[in-house]
């Protein structure tokens, strides 16, 4: 007997110390606005779109795209030491040990000034490779943003979990405290106590799930942040869904602003810049050669001991392609192709994001049907659940009957903020799909 009292003593006091945990005193606000600041600020996904958004700007240069002059300076030092035995006509030996050096330097110019349209190809093609960037940014940013989001918004629901399993072990106490006060006038049985305490530590274990599951999505969030995975803070207790949504209008926001379906185009569009590379190979290529270099040569051994000169030199080079094994129709044929596939790349990305958007709104639309009816159900159940207790406290019910409405309580809660998480989750995707997310 002994034995058993300071088991359940241990056990008591270990279901006290985790609920103390779990109603540990309230941390800093969160607020939802500051989360995204800082996400904004530290995400490393962020960051490396940023930056390969920034490289793709700095490519976009007449330059990069051949059309400017090339200058070049070179220099140039050969020297060689020689012994040379000459004979003469005269009969006469000669033995010359000489050093030779011939060193040069100057500029040179290179300068493609036709390439069959080449080079605005290429410069139309780098404009496009930068937009492409700026939008991948975007639509990083708007996904780092809607999961900093929906991570927010499912904490609060979480929160809200843990606030209705603090009032069941509220009302699960109430319900040991009537049954130990029944028992001892004897109008209740010692099953009905230990009944109670069995409820009792059910949503105390309940509890202590449901809070390490909040933890760990707190780490989450603060993962998301790029911060300290242990800072501990409090979040919002409210999650209000924008019930303004309209079809219609999120359909034709998606045309414009998607960054998938503005991808798709742009890729249409290199397709057919790609063609236009490909043709300009068709065309004679011109350019313009200059120059202006210095030479000095010593050539002790030589009719002429040293020599120096110095000029310009300039010309114009052309070259056609007349013959290369077909592969110039080869290669024309293909970027045609690429064209029709980029096409229908662009029309199956259009279909996925309409499909994905109806899908959304649907359960957009649940959602918010199933706000109001949970929300009339936690009222219903919050009054059946009173007068349950009333009865039971008058002993007019079993404790089965108060557990089940204790039960239907915690369900319609339960079913009431998984109702507002699920329309205000549609609702941020909704918005990021349009690239329309901004926290005020």
């Amino acid at each position: 007997m002994m034995i058993k009292k300071i088991a359940c003593l241990v056990f008591t006091f270990a279901m006290a110390s985790a609920i103390a945990k779990a109603q540990q005193p309230a941390q800093p606000l969160l607020s939802l606005k500051d989360a995204v600041e800082i996400a904004l600020k530290n995400n490393y996904n962020i960051k490396l779109s940023q930056n390969n958004s920034t490289i793709a700007s700095n490519n976009v240069s007449a330059g990069n795209a051949g059309m400017l002059p090339q200058l070049n300076g070179s220099f140039t030092d050969n020297n060689s030491r020689q012994s040379t035995k000459q004979t003469l006509n005269t009969g006469k030996y000669n033995n010359i040990n000489a050093h030779n050096s011939n060193n040069s330097y100057g500029v040179n110019l290179n300068w493609t000034i036709f390439d069959g349209f080449g080079m605005f190809a290429n410069y139309d093609q780098l404009k496009q490779l930068d937009k492409l960037g700026v939008l991948r940014l975007q639509d990083t940013v708007q996904r780092t943003v809607a999961s900093v989001i929906n991570t927010y918004y499912d904490l609060i629901s979480q929160n809200e979990q843990v606030k209705a399993l603090k009032g069941a072990i509220d009302i699960s106490r109430t319900q040991l405290r009537i049954a130990t006060d029944k028992f001892n006038v004897g109008r209740a049985s010692r099953l009905d106590v230990l009944n109670a305490q069995v409820n009792l530590n059910t949503d105390t274990g309940n509890l202590i799930i449901q809070y390490q599951l909040f933890k760990s999505t707190k780490i989450q969030l603060n993962q998301l942040l790029i911060r300290d995975l242990q800072t501990d803070f409090s979040v919002a207790d409210t999650i209000v869904v924008d019930d303004k949504l309209i079809l219609a209008d999120v359909l034709n926001n998606a045309q414009l602003q998607n960054p998938g379906i503005l991808s798709a185009q742009i890729n249409q569009r290199l397709a057919e810049i790609n063609l236009k590379q490909v043709r300009s190979t068709r065309y004679p290529q011109v350019g313009l050669t200059s120059g202006y270099v210095f030479t000095n040569s010593k050539t002790p051994a030589g009719f002429t001991i040293s020599q120096n000169a110095h000029g310009l030199n300039y010309g114009l080079t052309a070259s056609i392609n007349i013959f290369d094994g077909f592969n110039q129709n080869r290669r024309e044929k293909n970027a045609k192709i690429q064209i029709d596939n980029a096409g229908i790349a662009a029309k199956q990305t259009k279909l996925n994001i309409e499909s994905q958007i109806n899908s959304l709104f649907v359960a957009y639309l649940s959602g918010l049907d199933l706000v109001k009816l949970e929300e009339a159900n936690v009222n219903l159940n919050k009054k059946n659940l009173d007068i349950t207790l009333d009865k039971y406290k008058l002993g007019n019910i079993t404790p089965l009957e108060v557990r089940e409405a204790q039960r239907n309580y915690l369900d319609a809660q339960s079913k009431f903020f998984a109702a507002q998480y699920q329309s205000k989750q549609a609702e941020i995707m909704l918005k990021q799909i349009t690239n329309s997310i901004n926290i005020q």
